[in-house]
């Protein structure tokens, strides 16, 4: 988030006011040069890359009638430092996205309700100058906290859906992915960490993790107990990595940093067990070639969950598990710069959960590159 003034001033208060209350480490030693040139290269060409690509109506691959890819192009456009509210290509995909906005609130008439409030959300509170998007963002917020599993559904702290959230429908069982861009959006849209909804989130985030604590009372939590996170809980569990050998659930990558960002979005001390836990997963795993469990599925939302995670919290190396120091803000920069294709986009040949949409690809790595040249 660049965009000077609004963008990194933002950035800066959400960090001070959110991570600092947690006791977080905040501000990173300076990204180094080479890598921050390369970073804004890279985005400067995925930008232009994605202005080009904007349909009459203001959507990004509106054709698939998935509003929530245009709310992270507008984010990704707005938090590159690059574009402000007042540039065409932005005000008319914000345009755009109000059109789905209900009066009550959110955006329920969409297919995934949960993942395009949250999104779109986060997009209007980065373009809100003058409080405009005040209520947008407020009603957002709203829908959010009434789409959570908690008492509200007959559901209590001891049912395995408790505090999650799923696609929208109250017929969806919630899991980690949905829960977690529900607290990054509730986290900066300005909510603060101990809000009762993160704290409901957080007992469904630690009930995703691969952590045999007092905070997982699932049976799977000790077979595999590597501090890495599934997919979700519910129902039994499920892991999109599938099965460990020896029974229990796989820990994944792009889980992982989902569930590990959301643990200091709620709060949580480095100190605390959870935390402790998720980052022995991270060094023990650390790479920036794959998606560690999934292979090249899902490699560029492990990229932005990846950024967004390890900024958060604050530290600009990972000593994996050999020992070996990384940078990972240079690791993943060059990642992403080797990947980039001739016109500025990105996208994944293994086109699982979307990722072979350019529009939606390219947005994730702005937001990772972003996150990186917050950090530093």
């Amino acid at each position: 988030m660049r965009q000077e003034p609004m963008n990194m001033q933002s950035r800066r208060s959400f960090l001070a006011q959110g991570l600092g209350a947690a006791g977080l480490v905040l501000g990173l030693p300076r990204l180094g040069r080479a890598s921050a040139q390369s970073a804004d290269a890279s985005i400067a060409r995925a930008v232009e890359f994605l202005r080009t690509r904007q349909a009459d109506d203001g959507s990004w691959s509106g054709e698939r009638n998935e509003p929530g890819i245009t709310g992270l192009v507008v984010a990704a456009l707005l938090k590159s430092g690059r574009m402000t509210p007042l540039d065409p290509v932005v005000s008319k995909g914000l345009a755009y996205l109000e059109q789905f906005v209900d009066p009550a609130g959110g955006f329920p008439g969409t297919s995934h309700a949960n993942y395009t409030t949250a999104i779109a959300i986060m997009a209007f509170h980065e373009a809100n100058r003058d409080g405009r998007y005040d209520a947008i963002v407020k009603g957002g917020q709203d829908f959010l906290k009434t789409k959570q599993w908690d008492e509200g559904e007959g559901r209590h702290p001891d049912d395995v859906f408790y505090g999650g959230a799923g696609y929208g429908g109250r017929s969806d069982r919630p899991d980690l992915s949905n829960t977690a861009f529900m607290v990054e959006a509730l986290r900066e849209t300005g909510l603060p960490a101990d809000d009762p909804a993160l704290q409901k989130a957080l007992i469904f985030v630690s009930r995703s993790q691969n952590l045999d604590s007092e905070f997982n009372d699932q049976p799977w939590a000790e077979k595999v107990n590597d501090g890495g996170f599934i997919y979700t809980p519910a129902n039994g569990g499920s892991s999109l990595a599938g099965e460990a050998p020896g029974g229990g659930l796989r820990s994944y990558g792009g889980m992982t940093y989902a569930g590990f960002k959301s643990l200091v979005y709620a709060g949580l001390t480095r100190d605390d067990p959870r935390v402790k836990a998720a980052l022995e997963y991270i060094r023990a795993h650390y790479t920036v070639e794959e998606n560690p469990g999934l292979g090249q599925v899902g490699l560029y939302y492990y990229y932005q969950a990846m950024a967004k995670a390890l900024a958060a919290f604050g530290e600009p190396t990972i000593v994996d598990s050999q020992g070996v120091s990384h940078d990972w803000r240079a690791d993943l920069t060059a990642a992403l710069v080797k990947r980039q294709g001739p016109r500025g986009e990105w996208v994944n040949p293994a086109d699982r959960f979307m990722e072979g949409d350019p529009n939606l690809v390219t947005a994730y790595g702005i937001l990772a590159l972003a996150s990186v040249r917050a950090s530093g």
